[in-house]
């Protein structure tokens, strides 16, 4: 599976508190978390998404609760993919369980620029900035979890 998007920065310790604020927990519905992704923390970022789009981060991405709203909230609102120095455990778990294609790549997400246009080839792990024409490698998932999320989610995958 290859993704391509234009890239939305963000730094260290991003928590599962300001990609999805708790006041907007008492809903289940993926569209209603979509429109208050990343809110307290850029409150333009639902306004300049694109499907497609690409989040890049720092150390410790998804850190905080353990709730998969965030991941939800990331992916509904069109983001394919997140790339991070390093993620929090439960939120890398938590994204493979609902199909959000995440990476771990600490050149990538110390080099790529907010406004890059970045294409990825999940299978394989190569990150492609294409504003920059920089070449990056993560490791890719194991076939068993690429499954998951070419299914779109655990459930999915168990259908």
């Amino acid at each position: 599976m290859t993704v391509k998007g234009m890239v939305h920065k963000y730094g260290n310790d991003v928590d599962t508190d300001v990609i999805i604020p708790a006041r907007y927990l008492n809903t289940s519905s993926a569209e209603e978390l979509a429109a208050h992704c990343m809110e307290d923390l850029d409150p333009s970022f639902i306004h300049n998404v694109k499907a497609g789009d690409v989040l890049v981060a720092g150390d410790n991405f998804g850190c905080g609760s353990s709730r998969e709203h965030a991941p939800i909230a990331i992916k509904a609102s069109g983001v394919s993919l997140v790339i991070a120095k390093t993620f929090a455990r439960i939120f890398y778990r938590n994204a493979v369980n609902i199909g959000l294609p995440i990476l771990e790549c600490p050149e990538a997400a110390g080099e790529i620029g907010a406004g890059d246009v970045v294409s990825c080839d999940l299978a394989k792990g190569v990150i492609f900035d294409e504003t920059t024409g920089k070449k990056y490698s993560a490791q890719p998932f194991p076939p068993f979890i690429q499954r998951i999320i070419d299914a779109g989610g655990l459930l999915n995958s168990l259908k």
